[in-house]
């Protein structure tokens, strides 16, 4: 997840050598969080936060098959 998440984002923003992606695990929980540069902010957050949803369903869509939650947090 940590790769698709790392794609998705370094394809919207303008510096994508800041972009840095970490993943925790809980338990059958994976946390991913997303760091970009302060500029870039808005673009991956979205009006109303609609980008950012579309990544966590994207996400959600591939972690699927695998049964296991996965909770993307934008820092």
């Amino acid at each position: 997840m940590k790769e698709l998440v790392e794609v998705v984002a370094k394809a919207l923003v303008e510096h994508p050598d800041e972009v840095v992606v970490t993943e925790k695990t809980e338990g059958k929980s994976i946390i991913v969080e997303l760091h970009v540069a302060a500029s870039d902010m808005g673009k991956v957050i979205g009006k109303q936060g609609k980008i950012a949803k579309a990544i966590r369903t994207v996400v959600k869509a591939a972690s699927s098959k695998d049964n296991i939650r996965v909770d993307v947090e934008i820092v």
